[in-house]
């Protein structure tokens, strides 16, 4: 339903959306192409803010209960078939620099990808961020999620983060104040992590590029890289991983249409052909089934799983 004319306005689920942005608003954005799974329904509008004030006075102006999701690259993520209501934002270009700053502080824009932040540190001779090569996603994710790779975490490097809520108030969030556990972290839903600080140690950037290289040869080597997938599927329960449940109950190769279990990496879901998102979740919550009847435990999915149905 569209509002009076010349309002700058459209009514959507939850309130009303500011048309006049200086970025790209899009309704009814199909979604498939921006995740890895290439699967799922659309966003009822998807905004690509062009500045940090653009993004700031879209949410300010959008109706308050308006539900708002951040997107970075798509990798730890299931939209569903029916797609994802209220706005979709999805921090691109403009958000996706890196700056060096003094005592070996990387600042980084929410959009920017884990290999470019871990590339910038190497540049800089600052050591401890070699892991983010090992994340695929962007810093506005990995901040929220507690991203971790090769035995480290954003909790061991993260200085602190600005964060701009869905009323559009911008805030800025200690490390401290995230209370970061195992995948996650206390951020209301709804909030975009917009920049980040992490610090490393003084290092040598030929040993730091020697620590990404295994760090990249590790992963071609283990996990279903150059497949539709969506990045580890279950959290590792304390004391075990997710792969060897996966593996006990028999689940490695398992099929739900054109979904199915990674034979590289059982603790992957893969997209062999067209499958749906229904498919691939379908196919997860069987394979939690039956890890908890073999084994006892119930995983617990690291995958994020938003949308309607």
């Amino acid at each position: 339903m569209q509002s009076a004319p010349g309002s700058h306005e459209e009514a959507t689920v939850g309130g009303k959306v500011p048309r006049d942005v200086a970025g790209k608003l899009t309704q009814d954005a199909p979604l498939a192409k921006l995740v890895w799974f290439k699967s799922g329904g659309k966003a009822d509008w998807l905004f690509e803010p062009e500045s940090l004030e653009d993004l700031i006075q879209f949410l300010t102006r959008m109706e308050e209960g308006t539900p708002v999701m951040a997107l970075g690259l798509g990798s730890n993520l299931i939209i569903r078939d029916g797609g994802v209501p209220g706005v979709v934002v999805r921090l691109g270009k403009p958000f996706a620099s890196v700056e060096v700053k003094r005592d070996n502080v990387l600042e980084c824009g929410g959009g920017a990808p884990g290999i470019l932040v871990a590339s910038s540190a190497r540049d800089a001779g600052i050591s401890g961020l070699e892991f983010l090569r090992g994340i695929p996603g962007t810093v506005g994710g990995f901040v929220r999620m507690n991203g971790g790779a090769y035995g480290r975490e954003v909790a061991n490097v993260l200085v602190d983060c600005d964060v701009v809520m869905p009323d559009g108030a911008c805030i800025r969030v200690p490390v401290a104040d995230l209370d970061y556990s195992y995948r996650h972290s206390r951020l209301p839903e709804g909030a975009i992590v917009v920049c980040a600080r992490f610090k490393g140690e003084p290092g040598d950037p030929a040993a730091i590029e020697a620590e990404m290289n295994r760090i990249a040869h590790a992963r071609e080597e283990t996990q279903p890289l150059r497949s539709k997938t969506g990045g580890s599927t279950f959290k590792n329960p304390e004391g075990d991983k997710a792969w060897r449940l996966v593996d006990t109950a028999g689940c490695r190769g398992m099929k739900m249409g054109d979904a199915q279990v990674s034979e590289k990496h059982a603790n992957f879901l893969i997209n062999t052909g067209h499958a749906t998102s229904t498919d691939i979740e379908g196919l997860g919550e069987e394979v939690r089934r039956r890890v908890a009847e073999a084994t006892g435990v119930t995983l617990q999915w690291e995958i994020q799983r938003v949308g309607r149905p």
